[in-house]
This record gives C-alpha cells, sequence and structure tokens, in this order.
C-alpha cells in the first residue's frame, strides 16, 4: 500500500473522529431545540426535592445533566426566574442561571399601605427612587379608588426590568383575581367593594389574628349601623404615616386624637376616605360575615387575647382587668 493511499485514509478518519467527536459535543451539548422563543425557568424560594438539573433536563432545555454540571461547577443559582430558550447550547444556559436572575422572588406580608410595599419592592429588586416614585404614583393614572387596598399580599415572581407602575399593575391584577369570587356576594350584599376594602383594612389592622377578625367586623358593623364613631387607632396611624425612626404604624396619643384629618374616626362618623392597606381576602371574607354580636367595644390584653363589651362601662372595667 502506497504513503499516498495511506495518507487518504488517515485524512479519511481523521474528518470521521473530527464528525464523531462534533456529533458527541452536539447530543451531549447542543440545543435541544423548539425556536428560539423565550420561556421562564423558575427557580423556586424553597427548592425542596428540586434540583436545577433535574428541572433543565425534565423542561428540555438541556439534553444531559452531567455535562451542565460540570459547566455550573460550583456556582449556586439562586432562586428566581431566568429567561431561557431551547435554542440555546448547554454553556450558554449555565452562564445564564449562575447570573443574576430576570426575576425576584418578592413577598409582601399582612396589611402594608402602599408606600410600605414599595419599599420592600426597592429594597428586594435594587429600586432607584424613579421605579419607586413610579410605584407610589401609579394610582394616579387609575382613580382615587386605587390609593390603597388593591395591592394584594402574596409571593410575587417579578420581573428586574420592569417599571414601578407596570409592578402596580400586576399587584392590581393580583387582586382582582383574588377578589371576583367576594365581587357578585358583594353586590348582592349592597355593598360596593371599594367600601369593602375600607373594612377589611380596618379589621386586619385592628385583629389580633384570624380568629378575631369575624368578631371585629361584627363590631364595626353595629358601630356603623348605628352611627356610632368608629375610634380606631389604625385609621389615625395611617395619617401619621412614617415615624421618625423610619418605621410604621406608631401609636397614637391623646392630642392626635384631637386633630384634625378626614382619617380620624374620633372625630369623624363613618368610614375613612379610603383602605388604609391592602388586606387579605381572610379579613375582606370577614366583611361579608361579621359575627353576630351586641358588642360595641372591644380590646386585646397582653396576650393578644380579644374582649369585647356592650356598654362603655363594662369597656372601661375590661380595660381595668385586662390592661392595667
Amino acid at each position: 500500500m502506497d504513503s499516498t493511499f495511506m495518507r487518504k485514509i488517515i485524512s479519511v478518519l481523521f474528518i470521521l473522529l473530527i464528525l464523531a467527536i462534533g456529533v458527541g459535543v452536539y447530543l451531549l451539548c447542543g440545543p435541544v431545540g423548539g425556536g428560539k422563543e423565550t420561556q421562564i425557568f423558575v427557580v423556586p424560594k424553597e427548592a425542596k426535592d428540586f434540583t436545577v438539573s433535574g428541572e433543565l433536563l425534565k423542561q428540555g432545555y438541556i439534553r444531559n445533566e452531567w455535562v451542565i454540571k460540570q459547566f455550573i461547577g460550583g456556582k449556586k443559582t439562586e432562586p428566581g426566574g431566568y429567561r431561557l430558550n431551547k435554542s440555546m447550547w448547554v454553556w450558554q444556559v449555565a452562564n445564564i442561571i449562575t447570573n443574576k436572575p430576570s426575576l425576584l422572588w418578592v413577598t409582601i406580608y399582612g396589611c402594608q399601605r402602599r408606600e410600605q410595599i414599595g419599599e420592600v419592592l426597592q429594597k428586594d429588586l435594587g429600586w432607584d427612587q424613579a421605579k419607586l416614585d413610579g410605584w407610589n404614583d401609579a394610582y394616579k393614572a387609575l382613580g382615587a379608588e386605587y390609593i390603597e387596598g388593591v395591592y394584594y399580599p402574596d409571593t410575587y415572581l417579578i420581573p428586574t426590568d420592569e417599571t414601578g407602575a407596570q409592578v402596580a399593575k400586576r399587584f392590581i391584577d393580583r387582586f382582582n383575581e383574588a377578589f371576583a369570587p367576594f365581587f357578585q356576594k358583594f353586590q348582592d350584599a349592597n355593598i360596593r367593594w371599594v367600601t369593602a376594602l375600607k373594612i377589611a383594612s380596618l379589621i386586619e389592622r385592628e385583629a389580633g389574628g384570624p380568629d378575631d377578625m369575624k368578631i371585629i367586623s361584627g363590631i364595626i358593623w353595629n358601630r356603623l349601623n348605628t352611627d356610632m364613631r368608629l375610634q380606631i387607632d389604625a385609621t389615625m396611624q395611617y395619617t401619621k404615616g412614617k415615624k421618625p425612626d423610619g418605621s410604621w404604624w406608631g401609636g397614637i396619643d391623646l392630642a392626635q386624637k384631637s386633630s384634625e384629618s378626614p382619617y380620624n374616626t374620633y372625630l369623624h362618623t363613618g368610614l375613612p376616605p379610603t383602605p388604609i392597606c391592602s388586606p387579605s381576602m381572610t379579613s375582606i371574607e370577614a366583611v361579608l360575615n361579621p359575627a353576630e354580636t351586641d358588642c360595641l367595644f372591644y380590646l386585646h390584653d397582653n396576650s393578644k387575647q380579644i374582649h369585647c363589651a356592650k356598654t362603655y362601662a363594662q369597656h372601661k372595667r375590661n380595660i381595668d382587668v385586662y390592661l392595667r
């Protein structure tokens, strides 16, 4: 066999080897296919029984779990959302999921006012002042009914590139979704949805927990139905806004109870002009289903146990027994 023929054989074998390697690399590292449509790969906040490599394989972003583990190395994937598509090679996927997520988890607890929620968003999403202002001012394009009450407390996966106004719409959409089963019920009860939110926000700010909500609802309705002033501290706390130490919902003294404000339920009969926070569906349900009670007064002792009274004299006795 002459040398020229041998060189040709070697060349062919070399090409076949390169092709085999290429095919192998493609089969291990190449795109799974399915176009370039961007999808969100979600890493949960609590990743119990969740592995990034396993989910990437299951959802069809990679061909081989072992390979992507080699590209990831010791790097961690943070909880959040990552924009991927199935035309990416494995090293592209690995690069994205080991950098900052494009969507971040934000959880809003309790009945917080709009500005409070904005502070949480600013901290968790790294907002600048312009985005925070966009959040706080979003209601101006929607109307006074959206000042408070509609920024539903929940866990959200929020794109970091959304504007403050877009995030506000996201919260409002979530509220509308959660509130939808109650809407007709309030219409049937001849209660405007904004009125329901006002009462629910008072209930949630005043309740020591879910068990109190229906009794407080009953007492608020009793006061409203007899034109008695609500005399609820939380409405005055809302008027005060942020305290000098940067916290919200501070205590109220006697002088403040006599200060003029449309939110001063010690001076004015009826509900405040707006909700004072965004309540949960539990307190909204309590508006519809108040406890049947003759009580007009209530307090919580140091253990957050509620005690109600039918008369002011009984209420004063409760103060002596449970708070002194």
